[in-house]
């Protein structure tokens, strides 16, 4: 499977932005899709995902009631739609395959990654 990112760019704080993952590949083979970001500096956090199965998610105590994902399996899209965003969601956003229990668990497969940027 590969994803292609898009959506990213730079809004000031309190603003909004949607993020889209098109997935090419059987996406059904897989557990999740979900997004993955990296900051300068800062370790890789798991942010959210959804089951390609049963569409339940997984968000981190950072950007739970702010971040939604959502998915259209026939589409092959995973989306994130990032409300209020804050100054420390500033990073590269990656789709990733992968699945989660208690904390997201990233897979084998990445995109190329979009870059979100957030002013105070």
């Amino acid at each position: 499977v590969q994803f292609v990112e898009s959506g990213g760019g730079a809004v000031q704080a309190g603003g909004s932005l949607t993020l889209s993952c098109a997935a090419s590949g059987s996406i059904t083979d897989y557990y999740g899709i979900g997004w993955i970001r990296q900051a300068p500096g800062k370790e890789r956090e798991g942010v959210s995902c959804i089951s390609i199965w049963d569409g339940s998610t997984y968000s981190s105590d950072s950007v739970k009631g702010r971040f939604t994902i959502s998915r259209d399996n026939a589409e092959k899209m995973v989306y994130l739609q990032m409300d209020n965003l804050k100054p420390e969601d500033t990073a590269v956003y990656y789709c990733n395959q992968g699945s989660f229990y208690r904390d997201y668990e990233p897979g084998d497969y990445w995109g190329q990654g979009t870059q979100v940027t957030v002013s105070s």
